[in-house]
């Protein structure tokens, strides 16, 4: 596996959208001006590029299918932790024909040493990868959501994948239909979420394990910009253009912001992190950076 911070990105060369499957995709603003729709997200996906590459990361482009437009969300591809990659199983059928374009690219990260092992979960245990399935470097566990995609016994099935603890969140609301949507673990610590999109269950577990000193809370504000789907780095985050509400209360916490304007991908549900997926993630404990 590679030990350099190493993001994974699928270029939009088939990206559009065609079909709605969660309240925010809408395929009649899209449909509205296609071409230009497309220029758009080439546009959009090389300034992602460009900021995760001022942020630190390494980035590895594959192609994605024809006729598989969400194959641009890799987050949803794949679990990965220690070298070992676990593909996701779509629940709905507009996404089931990307899991053998990605058991393929995977197959070939594996040859190129980027990942050291492929599995797969059981069948019908449907789990849509890192965007239901986060790792909190800090506390060194799993957090996984479950209910408007990724079923209940995913988190047990990674559980026993990674033979790490996964903490199972349950999601109330169809907007936020993976966790990565309200949920980010920091690298100081902090948690930054969106407590409307849990159950009353689930956000005693979250703030069981995370101290009030540490949690950041979303507004709705800040979950319609898709803010809270960021990705971070020790003291970089890279994320949709924000709210000033999180500009401030990121900044103050010492952190540096690299916003993108993601405007075509947010027509899918999808901001910086649905976008990408970490390939070096490690269970050693790590300590954030100091800010410079």
């Amino acid at each position: 596996m590679t030990n350099d911070p190493t993001i994974l990105l699928v270029a939009p060369t088939f990206y559009d959208v065609s079909y709605s499957i969660n309240p925010w995709m809408d395929p009649t603003a899209w449909a509205r001006d296609p071409g230009g729709m497309h220029r758009r997200a080439l546009a959009s996906f090389d300034a992602l590029h460009d900021a995760l590459g001022r942020a630190g990361f390494a980035v590895e482009v594959v192609q994605g299918a024809a006729g598989q437009p969400d194959m641009v969300f890799p987050a949803n591809a794949a679990v990965v932790l220690d070298g070992k990659a676990v593909l996701a199983r779509f629940r709905y059928p507009e996404r089931r024909g990307e899991e053998q374009p990605f058991a393929s690219i995977f197959d070939d990260l594996r040859a190129r040493g980027l990942v050291d092992t492929v599995a797969l979960l059981p069948e019908g245990c449907f789990q849509e990868g890192a965007g239901d399935c986060i790792w909190d470097a800090r506390r060194g566990h799993f957090w996984a959501g479950f209910g408007p995609r990724s079923s209940r016994e995913a988190a047990d099935a990674m559980a026993r994948a990674f033979d790490r603890e996964v903490v199972a969140l349950e999601l109330a609301t169809a907007q936020s239909y993976h966790l990565d949507v309200c949920f980010c673990p920091l690298s100081g610590g902090e948690v930054l979420y969106y407590p409307p999109a849990f159950t009353e269950n689930a956000l005693r577990m979250l703030r069981a394990r995370v101290p009030v000193a540490q949690r950041i809370e979303a507004t709705e504000d800040d979950l319609r910009h898709f803010s809270v789907n960021a990705v971070n780095l020790d003291e970089h985050v890279v994320m949709t253009r924000t709210t000033s509400h999180l500009r401030h209360e990121l900044g103050r916490r010492g952190y540096r912001l690299h916003e993108v304007d993601l405007t075509p991908y947010m027509l899918s549900g999808g901001g910086a992190y649905c976008m990408t997926l970490r390939l070096d993630r490690t269970s050693t404990p790590v300590r954030r950076a100091a800010a410079a």
